[in-house]
Parts: structure tokens; C-alpha cells; sequence
């Protein structure tokens, strides 16, 4: 395993992070059970991955929790999230802060190392900030949490607006947002925020579905009218290149500058060493990652689809 420091936290992190949620919630999405999610999560950790990202949400919590049991704590990096609902004012709070005693107590754990806020808008921005932000920061002198944390919500907010307002702040240690190989904005919109205050960034719809589900993948292009229709990608894939859509698009987003954790999810332990072994290799040569950004610059919003129910 590759590591990295995420940010101003100067937490040791894998550059290759498990996503609890998503479409698959470590295979319980699938149909899987707790025991064989539980023994996802482990094979992960055994492979040098030692940040796992989780929810209230997720209702993968309690998983993680039985997977670290006997683990050593200090080598771990646990986020956790709770999900802001300005309509209750001053009351979400003590909502927000019961939300995180519960995810310690499912967790197993004492702290959370990064206590995130789940999917903002930027109409929630605010609320957040004035209501949440000093409740948590009490509850972080307490010892129950490490770093604050802040996540987009993608499919809502193209443009990364709530963090282009967010970050310069300076309530936020790390941040999570949108980025792939055809949703590339973030290049102009957020990363020079991030490298100017030291934050640490967390990848997420890196793959999803839409690099993954061919068909779903030919659709897309073909919708988006790009040059050479529902075969765009294929330049990509060649000696010396990619070996599929999926690994250069892990690929692309691992070895951008500014880009600290590369967020996947999985429910199956081929996938997971699939996907660890592309974020282990090198960078896409030169020549195609200059093609990706002159083919696929001008999009903005491919790739970031909400998983149902979300």
C-alpha cells in the first residue's frame, strides 16, 4: 500500500480508501451478509488500507465496528458522518451530537479521527456553520472526534459551490467531494482551495457505475455526443496504458495533484483487489492525460449518481 498525509490533520492515510456506502454497502446492498461484510472489511485492512469511510446513513457502521474489534486503534482511520437538517434549527444540534455518540458506540470505539457532515448543500451551508459547527467543536474538546469534516453533495451541487464558500473558512480539515476522469472541475474549482489551506481531500463517484456498467458507460457517451460516440474511452486501453475504463479512470483520479484518498466501495474481495491494484500503479502516460483533458475538460456532472434510496 501507497500512503499519504491527509492534510493539515497529519493523519497517516492509504491513498486507497474503503467506502462503506454507495450502491454495494459492502455487499450487503447485494445481499451479502454481516459476516462475510465484516470479512470484506477485514482482507482490506490486511492489505494496507487503514482508512475506512462510513455513515449513520450507511447503516455500515456497526460492520466496521466488529471488523476493527482487536485491532490496533492508533494505525486506524476512522470518518463517520451525520446527515444536517436545517428545518430543525437550533435542535439539530443536539441531533447532530446524538448521531455521533451513536456512531461511537456502533464503531466500538472512543473517536472518530474525521467527524464529517454529510452531503451539504449550499443552501445548508450556512446552518451548518452557525448551529453545527460550535455544538461539534465542543464535543471535539471532548475528545470524541479528532478532525471536522465536510462532504458535497455531488449530484446537487456540480459546481462545488458549497466548497468554494466552505473552504476558506477554515472550520473544515477535510472535505469530499466529486471528481473523475469526466467531471473534471474540481481542477479549477477546488483543488487550489484545498492546496492554498492545507485540507485534506477525499475522493468520491470516482468510478460508480458509469466506468464500471458498460452498458450504462456506452449510453452515457452516446448521449453526450462526445467524438467517437460510445468508443471515447478506448484510446485509453493499450500496452503501456490502462488495462480497462475502470483502472484508468482510478488511475486518473489517484495520481492528480491535490487528490489525498481515493474513496471506492465493493462488495466482493476480487473487486477489492481490483481496485487496490490499480490505485497501486503508475500514472496514465502523458500523452492520454492530455487527451483526457481536451476530450473530456468542457463536462461538468458525468459519473455522479446517487445510489437508490439516497
Amino acid at each position: 500500500m501507497d500512503y499519504t498525509v491527509l492534510g493539515r490533520t497529519g493523519l497517516k492515510v492509504s491513498v486507497a480508501g474503503l467506502g462503506c456506502g454507495g450502491f454495494s454497502r459492502l455487499g450487503l446492498g447485494a445481499g451479502k451478509s454481516e459476516a462475510e461484510a465484516v470479512a470484506l472489511v477485514q482482507e482490506a485492512l490486511d492489505l494496507g488500507v487503514n482508512l475506512l469511510d462510513t455513515a449513520a446513513a450507511y447503516d455500515t457502521e456497526g460492520v466496521v465496528g466488529k471488523a476493527i474489534k482487536g485491532r490496533k486503534r492508533d494505525g486506524l482511520v476512522i470518518a463517520t458522518k451525520a446527515i444536517p437538517q436545517r428545518d430543525l434549527g437550533k435542535d439539530d444540534a443536539a441531533r447532530v451530537v446524538a448521531s455521533l455518540d451513536n456512531s461511537l458506540k456502533l464503531l466500538g470505539t472512543d473517536w472518530v479521527d474525521v467527524f464529517q457532515l454529510h452531503g451539504v448543500a449550499p443552501a445548508g451551508y450556512d446552518h451548518c456553520r452557525d448551529m453545527l459547527v460550535p455544538a461539534l467543536q465542543r464535543e471535539q474538546a471532548k475528545g470524541k472526534f479528532r478532525h471536522l469534516g465536510i462532504t458535497e453533495t455531488s449530484p446537487n451541487d456540480h459546481e462545488h459551490k458549497m466548497l468554494q464558500r466552505g473552504i476558506p473558512e477554515g472550520h473544515w480539515d477535510t472535505v469530499m467531494f466529486g471528481f473523475n476522469l469526466m467531471h473534471q472541475n474540481a481542477l479549477k474549482t477546488v483543488f487550489p482551495l484545498t492546496k492554498r489551506h492545507n485540507v485534506g481531500t477525499l475522493m468520491m463517484f470516482v468510478v460508480r457505475q458509469v466506468f464500471s456498467d458498460p452498458k450504462l458507460l456506452a449510453a452515457t457517451l452516446q448521449d453526450l455526443k462526445l467524438p467517437g460516440g460510445d468508443k471515447a474511452l478506448d484510446f485509453l486501453i493499450h500496452p503501456g496504458g490502462a488495462s480497462s475504463v475502470t483502472d484508468a479512470a482510478y488511475r486518473y483520479v489517484r495520481h492528480t495533484p491535490g487528490v489525498d484518498v481515493v474513496l471506492f466501495g465493493t462488495g466482493s474481495r476480487e473487486h477489492l483487489r481490483t481496485n487496490i491494484a490499480s490505485l497501486l500503479k503508475p500514472p496514465l502516460p502523458e500523452a492520454d492525460l492530455r487527451q483526457i483533458a481536451t476530450a473530456f475538460g468542457h463536462l461538468v456532472g458525468v459519473g455522479l449518481v446517487r445510489p437508490p434510496g439516497r
